[in-house]
């Protein structure tokens, strides 16, 4: 029998006095129970601490005796053991000897032996104390396997959060690598459409001027190139709106406006544009409905609408515009609705339709299905750049043969209070006249560009080339120059900040802006200062500065108290 197993069965025998210990340990040999003698409690207390199936004590070795050691070692058991304690008393149980109900709780697993007893009846109390001291044994081994495997699992757990936390490490790396790789994607679409264009109308341009170069040109040859400039120039700048506006970049002017009426407009300018085979349908509502937005560029939203609309209907059809108002928005793509009044837009054709794995693209710029050269790919992304720039959105539905119907949302408001329209220049004062302008701009070509631009235009200029340059050389009384005229990018001080600048030292000095992309004029707007966008005209640049100059406080330009 292995150690381990002899210790975990002997019984423990404490008797002081008599042959008591001798005569129980023969009778337990005769039943095949090893024993051992122990001399003292302290002899007990270390052989119990070795392993033993039970004790058996006598009442006169343990009834003045310090059971400290005895009664430490008992509540010190491990969870599974409780040591099984036979007393052999010469007064019964608790029921007759009070001294045995200490002795309870001191031992706790204790069955009392009345002395004398028949040899049958110890061997019987201490097999039944063994099967339960085995069947401890047995919960112990239950729950030595419970921890092995609960070891076993933490194990199993940590390499699997491991292995987890690396696959989804693993997974985010692959993640953001197809991210990237989309971006690149969308980036050479992007840049390759922008390329493909621009190319284009550099084309025309460069094959114009050189024709212009070539002396003694028929003066008709050389107004037809003109024209082919200037309409390329304007094609070039309607590109880039459209990019700035699905990129949410334009610098918009919003103006409070009836919708109802605007549609009307649009709707008489849409039978020349989809032609007289498409019938066009508007119905608006009687009360009126006021969004504040650019008018223009909502203007454009439709008219590019109603052209993806005529193409899909192959020039035949019906296209019906229609109007509501104090609608909620509802959630588009994924992205939050909301509560509050909107004005709803739907353009509805019955044209092919949309199939549905182009449904997801059609608001990317330069994506389009139609044949090559009948469109850019940048209409619907203009509406969609638009739309959301506005703080509303654009939601489509179709069906293949049915049609389509396309719906811009725009947050309603509440009718405007008649404003008092400032006043125009006079037809006298279509050119400069002499008057001076301070021209701040950063580049060098186009610096030099603008004030030969104004010189001819008959104003007297000077150049600063930046922002705190130009604050100089105004002064503290603006040096006796009637306007301002800045680019908005500037290294330092921008063209924006030199403006407030201006209006809070020379409030009656005007000030016009200029620019072809500010992130600061598409997310806050220009901050009531007039505001040219490249590329600009000359004419356009004379009738602004005509007209601000011409609404100028007839005052003395100063500091303000």
């Amino acid at each position: 029998m292995p150690h381990r197993q002899a210790s975990s069965e002997r019984a423990l025998i404490l008797a002081l006095i008599g042959r008591d210990a001798s005569i129980a340990t023969a009778l337990l040999a005769e039943a095949g129970i090893a024993s051992v003698i122990c001399r003292d409690l302290e002899e007990l207390r270390a052989r119990m601490a070795e392993g033993a199936g039970l004790a058996i004590l006598t009442e006169e070795a343990v009834r003045t005796a310090d059971l400290q050691p005895v009664s430490g070692w008992v509540a010190s058991q491990p969870p599974w053991s409780d040591l099984p304690f036979i007393l052999l008393t010469g007064r019964g149980g608790v029921e007759r000897n009070p001294a045995a109900a200490r002795l309870s709780k001191v031992l706790g697993n204790v069955t009392f032996l009345e002395r004398p007893f028949h040899p049958t009846t110890l061997v019987s109390v201490v097999e039944t104390a063994l099967r339960g001291r085995r069947r401890q044994y047995e919960a112990r081994a239950r729950l030595e396997e419970l921890h092995t495997r609960e070891a076993e699992l933490r194990d199993l757990n940590a390499t699997l959060e491991s292995r987890v936390a690396r696959e989804i490490d693993e997974r985010a790396v692959a993640e953001e690598a197809l991210r990237q790789s989309q971006k690149m994607e969308a980036v050479g679409q992007l840049t390759g459409g922008v390329a493909h264009d621009f190319n284009n109308l550099l084309t025309i341009i460069r094959s114009s001027v050189d024709f212009l170069r070539r002396p003694n040109l028929p003066e008709a040859r050389r107004a037809r190139y003109m024209d082919a400039v200037s309409d390329t120039v304007d094609r070039a700048a309607k590109l880039t709106n459209q990019l700035l506006a699905f990129a949410r970049r334009q610098a918009l002017k919003p103006e409070t406006f009836e919708v109802g009426a605007c549609l009307s407009a649009v709707a008489d300018m849409l039978d020349t544009v989809t032609g007289a085979r498409i019938r066009v349908v508007l119905k608006v509502p009687e009360a009126c409905c006021f969004i504040r937005c650019d008018r223009s560029q909502f203007e454009t939203a439709l008219v590019n609408m109603a052209v993806n609309a005529r193409d899909a209907m192959d020039g035949e059809g019906t296209l019906t515009l229609k109007l509501t108002g104090d609608r909620p928005m509802p959630a588009i793509r994924g992205h939050a609705g909301s509560r509050s009044a909107f004005i709803a837009v739907s353009l509805h054709d019955t044209g092919t339709g949309i199939d549905a794995g182009d449904l997801a693209r059609i608001f990317e710029p330069f994506f389009t299905t139609k044949e090559v050269g009948k469109g850019t790919g940048l209409g619907l992304s203009q509406v969609f750049g638009f739309a959301k720039q506005s703080g509303g959105d654009v939601e489509v539905a179709s069906t293949l043969g049915e049609g389509t119907n396309f719906t811009l949302y725009l947050p309603q408001v509440d009718a405007p209070a008649v404003e008092r329209q400032a006043g125009a220049p006079s037809a006298a004062d279509s050119d400069g006249a002499g008057r001076r302008v301070l021209v701040v701009e950063d580049n060098v070509e186009v610096g030099r560009f603008a004030t030969q631009i104004l010189e001819d235009l008959g104003y007297a200029t000077e150049w600063s080339t930046n922002a705190e340059a130009a604050l100089e050389r105004l002064g503290t009384a603006g040096a006796g120059f009637d306007a301002v005229f800045s680019d908005v990018v500037m290294p330092g001080m921008g063209g924006v900040a030199l403006a407030e600048e201006l209006r809070r030292r020379l409030p009656n000095l005007p000030v016009v802006l200029a620019s072809g992309y500010s992130h600061v004029l598409a997310e806050e707007g220009s901050h009531g200062f007039e505001l040219l966008h490249k590329p600009y005209s000359a004419d356009q640049l004379s009738r602004v500065l005509c007209r601000v100059i011409a609404n100028r406080p007839d005052i003395p330009v100063g500091i303000t108290g």
